[in-house]
């Protein structure tokens, strides 16, 4: 059974509207966006210009926060969404200013694997966000093989992006210092054996 992002939100909100629970949607509320700019803040410490920051697209939570700090402390450093191709809508809605939805999704990064953008984060990516892009599950696999193989770092697909970013698109990178952000490791012991192995 593949998971789906979308399905556990709507389980999330069902479960919190049956307990008269608050429920705080990741990319709606002000504090996660405020959480993510901090990663921004830690970014900007490095000593140079950082050129282009990648960072995964999923709800846009993570994206637009990190991205507003980079852009109002460092204008010229590029913020480049990443999202799975197999789960364009948040880039495909981005891109046309309008909310595109899909009825499925195809990809191996359920952490970024989003059918039904939230407006208010497509509307947030507008005048943050400098460029959105589609990476390939085999791309996303092989990132996850090289951070693990040269860094010791075991991360889910959703955080490699960024890497396979570089990866299918090195020539428009190529000379440039980037930084990305690799956040979550979120593997069963099966999915590690295949993917990292």
């Amino acid at each position: 059974m593949v998971r789906i992002f979308d399905a556990a939100k709507a389980e999330a909100k069902r479960v919190a509207q049956m307990g008269g629970i608050r429920m705080v949607e990741d990319s709606l509320e002000v504090a996660t966006g405020e959480g993510a700019g901090t990663i921004g803040l830690e970014l900007l410490q490095w000593p140079e210009l950082l050129e282009t920051v990648f960072i995964p697209l999923g709800n846009g939570g993570l994206l637009t926060g990190v991205g507003r700090w980079l852009k109002a402390h460092s204008p010229a450093t590029q913020v480049v969404g990443v999202a799975a191709a197999g789960a364009p809508a948040m880039v495909e809605s981005w891109q046309t200013g309008r909310i595109v939805e899909h009825r499925t999704v195809r990809t191996i990064a359920d952490g970024i694997a989003v059918r039904v953008p939230i407006p208010e984060e497509v509307a947030d990516m507008r005048g943050t966000v400098d460029d959105a892009i589609l990476v390939s599950d085999e791309a996303m696999l092989k990132g996850m093989r090289l951070l693990h193989q040269h860094l010791g770092l075991v991360v889910e697909p959703s955080a490699a992006v960024g890497v396979a970013a570089l990866l299918e698109h090195p020539v428009r990178f190529k000379g440039q210092l980037v930084a990305t952000v690799l956040c979550g490791g979120n593997l069963t012991p099966q999915q590690a054996r295949e993917w990292l192995f």
